[in-house]
């Protein structure tokens, strides 16, 4: 019986497969495929109270205030619109979902399923370009989304495989340890994507292969998926980059190794000057703290250290440069990143909103800015994932254990 089983169990998998396929192939050819219905999620008044009471603990600076946005299962990385009328959040599970504000009140009252038609497989990722082009990195795929912003209302949208599935990593090397691809557009019109190393710590016999596909950096290509190179040699594991609104220079913030005790290694956002730069891993564990796995091991490559150190295990994810002209004038071009919270630190540490502030030569002081989802049992309330702007210069932060996003905002 459980042999028939497994087998019902792998038929009914291949056949989903082919069918999300097949509805590619549809969509491709400008045909519609069948899908008639969303998922919405209630975003009734009764479904946010325990997180509306929960934000009463939240610790901001004076002037600001954060509200519940909206209600949004396993929110992680966010992408608005260009033109503001909706804002793409991406999972780690199957879904991609569009946060609708229609009667601009600034919070959140419609939220369904983005492309229903389509089968997605970790799609973290979501960025959209200045003209209006929706670009969605899975595990093990890219693809771009024409006019998206307008587009979502219907379950089938144009479709185009940028980076064809099975062909964004070996598909050898798919894992479910940091499959969370960060996707942006970088102010040379080209896209950058993070793949993070699945390990611990990569062995020695996979480092060849890493440097050649991107696995363990950030690679770069253009918006079509030609011209792929690897940009960024060297990370562990980030989930979070932007570029600097003035410099244009890549900054990123990188997950580092575990199980080496509670206080090291610190994480890390780095500043990335110039392309093919190397910034350590496996070597070095996090700043300048060197990996029992390559101790003593003379480092074959020139390193680049962080710019900032942050505390162990706090788990810098999603960053944002803030452009906006709500916040006072100091927050001009400062970094605005969430810590995701520790897992396996005796104290946790982290599940709060940092800010880092940098000065004309580029040196950065990071410190918190929200903070309050630890309770007093230590127990969390809220993990924060992504940091993202609304055109009004209030900002947006996801929360996939609370499956929640909040709005900050600031008035004098």
């Amino acid at each position: 019986m459980k042999h028939i089983m497994t087998a019902v169990a792998a038929c009914t998998f291949l056949s989903g497969t082919a069918l999300a396929q097949t509805n590619l192939e549809k969509l491709g050819a400008f045909k519609v495929t069948g899908t008639t219905d969303h998922t919405f999620i209630d975003q009734s008044e009764e479904a946010g109270a325990s997180i509306r009471s929960v934000l009463e603990g939240i610790n901001l600076p004076e002037g600001f205030k954060i509200e519940l946005y909206a209600l949004v299962p396993d929110a992680r990385h966010m992408a608005m619109a260009p033109q503001g009328t909706v804002l793409f959040v991406g999972t780690k599970k199957s879904k991609v979902w569009a946060v609708m504000d229609r009667n601009r009140d600034r919070v959140a009252d419609e939220v369904k399923d983005f492309a229903p038609s389509l089968e997605f497989d970790v799609p973290n990722g979501v960025a959209f370009s200045k003209d209006g082009f929706l670009f969605i990195a899975e595990r093990n795929r890219v693809m771009m989304y024409p006019a998206a912003e307008f587009f979502h209302e219907s379950p089938d949208v144009v479709a185009v495989p940028i980076v064809p599935q099975g062909t964004l990593i070996p598909v050898e090397e798919e894992s479910y340890n940091h499959t969370a691809r960060v996707v942006k557009v970088g102010p040379d019109d080209k896209l950058y994507i993070s793949l993070g190393q699945p390990f611990n710590v990569a062995p020695p016999e996979k480092l060849d292969l890493y440097n050649e596909t991107g696995i363990g950096g950030i690679i770069r290509m253009g918006r079509d998926g030609s011209d792929r190179e690897v940009y960024t040699y060297g990370v562990r594991n980030s989930v979070g980059h932007d570029f600097h609104p003035e410099t244009g220079e890549l900054w990123w913030t990188d997950n580092q190794v575990d199980g080496m005790g509670d206080d090291i290694p610190p994480g890390e956002i780095n500043r990335q000057t110039e392309a093919g730069q190397h910034f350590g891993h496996p070597w070095y564990g996090g700043g300048s703290v060197r990996t029992a796995d390559y101790e003593g091991q003379e480092v074959p490559v020139d390193v680049v250290m962080p710019v900032v150190e942050t505390i162990a295990h706090a788990a810098d994810l999603g960053m944002t440069f803030y452009t906006g002209k709500m916040f006072p004038e100091k927050y001009k071009n400062a970094i605005f990143s969430a810590q995701h919270g520790s897992w396996n630190r005796t104290e946790p540490v982290g599940a709060r909103v940092m800010v880092t502030m940098i000065d004309e030569e580029g040196n950065a002081t990071t410190e918190p800015f929200a903070e309050g989802w630890i309770d007093e049992n230590g127990e969390y309330d809220g993990r924060p994932v992504d940091v993202a702007q609304m055109k009004d210069g209030s900002l947006l932060v996801s929360d996939d254990f609370a499956n929640a996003i909040y709005r900050i905002s600031y008035s004098e």
